[in-house]
């Protein structure tokens, strides 16, 4: 299993910077990518971006936050990041980190294995 753990959320004013971090532990090995998701309120969870965990460098990023946000990793530390820069108040949204075992498909849109519990990010105007 993988238990995953976000934290950075909080408040911040349109077109201000945040970052999001989110701790994974246990068979991190078995992991083939990492994301991050946001849920609106009164909306569906959409995907944000996504880092694939295991060999050479692959990022991909949801058309409403390219140029804005950055995914980055560290496998020593087996954390995952997410930059966000130019806040709007539509990023207002609990930010979920999530995990995509070995033989996921890429992009991992779709389908991810473990979740952690989310973290609030306030986008004020």
């Amino acid at each position: 299993q993988v238990q995953l753990v976000e934290s950075g959320g909080g408040l911040v004013q349109a077109g201000g910077s945040l970052r999001l971090s989110c701790q994974a532990s246990g068979h991190t090995f078995s992991t083939y990518a990492m994301a991050w998701f946001r849920q609106p309120p009164g909306k569906e969870r959409e995907f944000v971006a996504a880092i694939r965990w295991i060999g050479g460098s692959l990022y991909y990023y949801a058309d409403s936050v390219k140029g804005r946000f950055t995914i980055s990793k560290d496998n020593a530390k087996n954390t995952v990041s997410l930059q966000m820069n130019s806040l709007k108040p539509e990023g207002t949204a609990v930010y979920y980190c999530a995990a995509a075992l070995y033989g996921s498909r890429w992009p991992p849109v779709e389908g991810l294995d473990y979740w952690g519990q989310g973290t609030q990010v306030t986008v004020s105007s």
